[in-house]
């Protein structure tokens, strides 16, 4: 369990801010309750996203060059790297002087007054997190937990305050991976303001990074908070930092040293300085699938579960056994139960009540319609989670 602590310190636009952070099991931001120990929003994608195929590297690619192509250019996160900052750029390691620390200062402004424009505050009915924009079209990158599922309505904050909206499209759970994008015309036709899209795949352990995000909810007073650290696990599937995430920073972005996206913050582990990310590359790899508004997977030991066993073969979704101890009967939930409504779910048998189980997320608090006798009642249950 992670005790109260206060950030070391936390930068925006050259100065320097304390917080003081409650404590956190770990980093699940949409006012969903933690449980367990730590781990860890109607617009359809346009005819014209790109597809994966042949090289890794391909999705992204054709997105730099779309919008490389357009007035959209002038609009990234990318700054050029003084020479004497290339190797901790490259390498990771220390400043060797104090001007050395300067430059690298004044470094990490000019990326953070670049990356403040487009990191928002993304909010799914009460639920609270962060995302970026990555292309000037709208599609933004965020954390699975934070989109939730396909088809969901969000309201994005953007740094100036101003709210749009936006559709959540598709998610690789198994790392934690989301996709959506504002709704179009909203912006008079201008290209939003996003990040320049870097690689994972060259990155090492000691290497600096900063994090942006919006904790808590955004905040006019405050501006985007950033956080300046540096790698300490290179990982296939997460990426580790000591940049202090806080509740409400999932889906936001860690930048390197260049101005380039490298990671997106998913959730925080047994110790406030291991802070874990999405990194970028999977967005590139599933691609097409998130696009398209495909969900897939669970993180590990956070399937989500409601306690209840039924038969597939019976015409309604009749609840034949709930479990001791579980969300469903926390809930209410009872034998001889016939589910008709799960959310916005409607349920017509069985299988259909485990599909609508698994695109939750564990802590959510599902509304649930049953049958019961000659009457029927609204329960709220809240999902469990499983290994």
């Amino acid at each position: 369990m992670i005790q109260c602590d206060c950030l070391p310190s936390i930068h925006r636009s050259g100065r320097t801010v304390g917080v003081v952070v409650s404590s956190i099991v770990f980093l699940f931001t949409l006012g969903i309750p933690a449980i367990g120990p730590p781990l860890l929003a109607d617009d359809a994608p346009s005819a014209s996203v790109p597809t994966v195929a042949g090289s890794s590297r391909s999705a992204f690619e054709t997105l730099e060059s779309a919008e490389a192509g357009s007035q959209a250019s002038h609009h990234g996160t990318r700054v050029s790297v003084p020479v004497d900052l290339e190797p901790l750029l490259e390498r990771g390691g220390t400043p060797a002087s104090l001007d050395h620390l300067r430059s690298m200062e004044r470094q990490q402004q000019q990326v953070a007054a670049k990356a403040s424009r487009c990191t928002v505050s993304v909010k799914i009915g009460p639920a609270q997190g962060c995302g970026v924009i990555i292309t000037g079209s709208g599609y933004i990158v965020t954390a699975a937990h934070v989109a939730m599922r396909p088809g969901k309505a969000a309201v994005v904050t953007l740094s100036d305050g101003h709210q749009v909206t936006a559709t959540t499209l598709g998610m690789n759970r198994h790392v934690d991976a989301g996709l959506m994008r504002i709704n179009p015309g909203q912006n008079a036709g201008k290209p939003w303001p996003h990040a320049s899209l870097g690689t994972s795949d060259e990155l090492v352990p000691g290497m600096w990074c900063i994090a942006m995000g919006h904790p808590g909810g955004y905040d006019s007073a405050r501006g985007t908070v950033i956080r300046v650290g540096r790698l300490l696990e290179v990982r296939p599937d997460v990426l580790v930092s000591d940049c202090a995430l806080i509740g409400g920073d999932s889906g936001g972005p860690l930048f390197d040293m260049a101005g380039e996206l490298i990671a997106v913050h998913s959730r925080i582990g047994n110790d406030v300085t291991e802070n874990l990310h999405v990194p970028i590359d999977h967005y590139d790899y599933s691609w097409e699938r998130m696009a398209s508004g495909e969900a897939w997977g669970f993180l590990p030991n956070f399937k989500p579960t409601l306690g209840v066993t039924g038969n597939q073969s019976d015409s309604v979704a009749r609840i034949i056994a709930v479990k001791n101890g579980s969300p469903a009967e926390n809930g209410g939930l009872l034998a001889e139960d016939v589910v008709e409504q799960f959310g916005e779910k409607v349920i017509l048998n069985f299988q259909s009540l485990k599909d609508a189980v698994a695109d939750t997320m564990p802590g959510e608090r599902v509304p649930i319609w049953v049958r019961r006798g000659s009457g029927r009642i609204r329960l709220v249950v809240e999902i469990g989670r499983s290994g």
